[in-house]
């Protein structure tokens, strides 16, 4: 076998995005056989619209196909060019009996199922303090209840807590943590505000009377112009509006797949109608228009909810104190809070009904509204087509998607506002610090909101202690070859791979890795193993302590053909006082027979081959792990770490243990760390589902707590 590898070190710039979005990518994972994988296209005059069909009873209809459809834009009927049934299961992550808690992967994949895909909106800026249990509560159950293995979830905040949201994932751990984190913090209603300004004005100053000529009461008008904060009101509005418009635009490229953002909010109550009492009025007024056009141009879907529930006027007052009406002829609290109420619900029924979704208002219980709105992201079809009407002129475009079978009812957004100016050229690709420009499919790769299919890729990802602060984290990245297209010359068969890494950490901070171009050059008898077994590459990225986004691509060259996969990881800081523990790396006798490359392997001298990302192996297979735990206990006396490894079947009966112990006064290595390595015959294994755990304890540690990772492997 003959590989030659080209290795570009240096950074490139990843992830561009506008404004908010830029720090909460989407993505979604390639779809079955039988479902259309999303793709990306720039074809500016390209309509894709979402159809949710139900008979009288409700219930979905599955069997209609693109002759019973038709597609009419302002009147005139369309040809449909694309079309897709789409039936979403709820898949359960696999749980050990014994576990309460399925086991977090530590291979992260693009290749299985499709499922549903939710940007959570929280709009702390506009929800009431008082509510955070309530947002906190109906969230949790969602994503314990509907939350499928096979669904990708963000979690968004709109006053830019960047470090309290979280990047598009899978992990239902995570989503529940950047939920946890909610807290409401909406202003004071401007009834109250102004109520109070009412009540503490100097003596005299309104004298009483009807309202006539010589009166001095405050009318509607004036009053309102006496709310404090309404040039704060407006921001928020500006700001909320903001990041809706952003986050659809950043989902429009997402084809084939209905795209959903939940907005938890208690709506926006600013008066756009009262230009005289609110003077950024028509400026919000224009940012609501640019935010439905927004997600009516890119299909995105909005469901907004309000946790408020049917006591939302009560608590106001409740929450509040209760009002007096100080002018009731012509200012009424009580009117104004009912005013108020009926403009936030306004808004966040606006933003859904125009793009296809549903505002959830007036309902204590919130079950039923998300069992719908799983079911209209589970089963729906997909139309595309080419309008004949190909003018960017900015205006609204009225959709209509009807069926020709009788008694069925279709619900699809009204329409698309059209673009406006010059069609957008293609961007260049991203350039790293060694002036190389990355390949387009790389580059579009790298910055897509979603994992790309076109290469089926696994990446395994493990810190460990580096150079302080940092982590140095071994990466492993393996791709299937068996449809690359190799090319013959003196009886080899050549083909080039770029390989990018890149990481993004919760305030938004791109840190490149290592860009690596692989210019194979394999014999017939390597070829056949490659398209048996796939390529792998090992590399490493520096990372300090924190939680990241891994995003790893690759792309064939002569081709269009790319891939990409992202990866949740949380760095330990392994210099803070105490016990701490890297990754736990995995190989195999057997994982030596892939095509591996090894431009950077931080563990080389260390595991007796390159870590695998597979976690099935033959019971024929010899299997060996790798882990380091790490002391920093200021004073301790000399003692013993105790480090164990256990395997144990789906209902809990250990398999497999080795504990062994370690003193204090042996030599730790250059990383200053117990270096632990096992290797485990299989062949005394049944075949099954196995938890592999290691764990280690620290005599000298008080508290005496054991750390450990666990890792789901399968024995066949």
């Amino acid at each position: 076998m003959r590989i030659r590898v080209v290795v570009l070190l240096g950074s490139l710039c990843a992830v561009v995005l506008a404004g908010s979005a830029s720090r909460h990518p989407a993505y979604a994972q390639q779809a079955p056989a039988d479902t259309p994988p999303p793709t990306f296209r720039v074809e500016v005059n390209y309509v894709e619209v979402d159809a949710v069909v139900t008979d009288a009873q409700g219930n979905a209809v599955t069997d209609l196909t693109i002759e019973d459809f038709e597609v009419r834009e302002d009147g005139r009927p369309q040809k449909v060019t694309a079309f897709s049934t789409i039936n979403l299961p709820i898949e359960r992550a696999e749980r050990p009996l014994f576990a309460k808690a399925p086991i977090e992967p530590d291979v992260q994949i693009n290749t299985s199922a499709e499922g549903r895909i939710y940007t959570i909106v929280l709009d702390d800026l506009h929800t009431t303090f008082t509510n955070t249990p309530r947002v906190r509560r109906a969230l949790r159950t969602f994503i314990e209840e509907s939350f499928g293995s096979n669904d990708l979830a963000a979690v968004v905040y709109t006053s830019g807590r960047t470090t309290a949201g979280q990047e598009f994932t899978n992990n239902p751990r995570l989503l529940l943590a950047a939920i946890d984190r909610f807290s409401g913090r909406n202003l004071r209603s401007e009834a109250l505000e102004i109520a109070d300004a009412l009540q503490n004005r100097p003596p005299g100053e309104f004298s009483p009377g009807a309202g006539g000529s010589g009166s001095r009461l405050p009318g509607r008008d004036s009053a309102m112009l006496m709310d404090p904060l309404e040039f704060e009101r407006a921001q928020r509005a500006r700001t909320t509006l903001t990041l809706v418009r952003q986050l659809a635009e950043f989902m429009e490229g997402i084809r084939g797949r209905r795209k959903t953002i939940l907005l938890v909010s208690e709506g926006i109550s600013y008066d756009i109608d009262d230009v005289f009492a609110n003077t950024s009025a028509g400026i919000v007024m224009q940012q609501a228009s640019d935010a439905v056009a927004a997600a009516t141009r890119g299909n995105v879907v909005i469901y907004a909810i309000d946790p408020r529930g049917l006591t939302a006027f009560e608590e106001a007052i409740e929450v509040s104190g209760t009002p007096s009406d100080i002018t009731p002829s012509q200012f009424s609290i009580t009117g104004a809070l009912q005013d108020s109420l009926r403009r936030s619900q306004q808004s966040l029924q606006v933003l859904a009904e125009e793009t296809g979704g549903f505002a959830a208002v007036n309902r204590n219980d919130l079950t039923s509204a998300f069992a719908r709105i799983v079911r209209e992201n589970s089963t729906y079809y997909v139309l595309g087509y080419y309008p004949g009407n190909e003018r960017r002129d900015g205006r609204f475009r009225r959709l209509e998607v009807r069926v020709r079978r009788p008694g069925l009812q279709v619900r699809a957004r009204r329409g698309y506002v059209a673009p406006r100016g010059r069609a957008p050229q293609a961007r260049p690709g991203a350039v790293a610090a060694d002036g190389e420009r990355l390949s387009p499919a790389a580059s579009s790769a790298l910055n897509s909101p979603i994992p790309i299919g076109g290469i089926p890729l696994s990446l395994f990802a493990a810190p460990y202690k580096g150079t302080a602060p940092n982590a140095s984290v071994a990466l492993a990245l393996e791709m299937r070859a068996d449809d690359f297209k190799f090319a013959e010359r003196n009886g080899a068969f050549n083909n080039r791979v770029e390989v990018v890494f890149s990481s993004v950490d919760t305030a938004g901070t791109v840190r490149p890795g290592n860009r690596h171009v692989l210019t194979l050059e394999l014999k017939p008898e390597t070829l056949a193993v490659a398209r048996q077994r796939g390529l792998r590459l090992v590399s490493e990225i520096a990372l300090p302590p924190g939680r990241y986004q891994l995003r790893a691509a690759a792309a064939e060259e002569g081709s269009n053909r790319s891939g990409s996969v992202l990866y949740d990881l949380e760095v330990p800081d392994f210099f803070k006082a105490g016990l701490s523990m890297s990754g736990v790396s995995l190989t195999s006798a057997s994982a030596g027979a892939t095509p591996t490359v090894r431009p950077k392997d931080p563990l080389a001298s260390v595991l007796p081959g390159p870590p695998a990302t597979t976690r099935e192996f033959e019971r024929a297979d010899r299997l060996a792990l790798f882990a380091e735990f790490y002391e920093n206990i200021p004073g301790a006396p000399p003692h013993a770490v105790d480090i164990a490894t256990t395997m144990r079947d789906a209902g809990g009966r250990i398999v497999f243990e080795e504990r062994e112990e370690r003193s204090s006064t042996d030599l730790q290595g250059a990383s200053g760390g117990y270096g632990y390595g096992l290797q485990i015959p299989l062949g005394e294994i049944a075949p099954g589902t196995y938890v592999l755990r290691v764990e280690g304890r620290s005599r000298a540690d008080n508290a005496n707590t054991p750390l450990g990772r666990d890792v789901l492997i399968r024995i066949r």
